[in-house]
């Protein structure tokens, strides 16, 4: 009865430490935002934007120049105007300011929005070829080791290279 106890740990001792090896994963990392800004999809996407971006702020500062154009005006001619007309004036400058600000936050809104557009295929891209090679070279776990990813890299392979080849950079 001793042997057989003995020999039931043992066995089950082996299937344990089995299971323990078999049930650890194979981890990896990869700097998902440094891939990204490398692709040249991003570098389309951002130039894009910066183009766009600088056309809402040359509306915005035509917009601004005309309204002190206006001001400086009505300043001028207020001395010869009646209350009534200097009052009505004030509003005007006052509906032209709060278009001013609503025009730019706007123009703000749409800025984020083609932003979300543009860069979600290029996120989608990378997430899926980083799939594609974890799976590839049979990782279970890719950590992100961007900047303040919460994930400090001291040694591990690093998917980058390889993902890279895989988007043909």
């Amino acid at each position: 009865m001793k042997q057989f106890r003995t020999l039931f740990i043992a066995v089950a001792l082996i299937i344990g430490a089995t299971a323990f090896t078999n049930a650890q994963s194979k981890v990896a990392h990869v700097a998902s935002q440094e891939l990204v800004e490398t692709m040249p999809a991003y570098k389309e996407a951002m130039s894009q934007l910066e183009k766009l971006q600088k056309t809402y702020d040359a509306e915005i500062r035509d917009m601004m120049t005309e309204a002190q154009k206006t001001m400086q005006r009505y300043e001028s001619e207020a001395a010869t105007k009646t209350e009534e007309e200097n009052g009505k004036r004030a509003q005007e400058l006052q509906g032209t300011q709060r278009r001013i600000q609503e025009h730019g936050q706007k123009a703000q809104q749409d800025l984020q929005k083609k932003e979300l557009d543009l860069l979600k295929p290029v996120y989608e891209k990378a997430r899926v070829a980083i799939q594609k090679v974890a799976r590839a070279k049979g990782y279970d776990y890719v950590l992100d080791s961007s900047n303040g990813a919460g994930v400090i890299m001291a040694d591990g392979f690093n998917l980058m290279p390889d993902v890279k080849k895989e988007l043909g950079m």
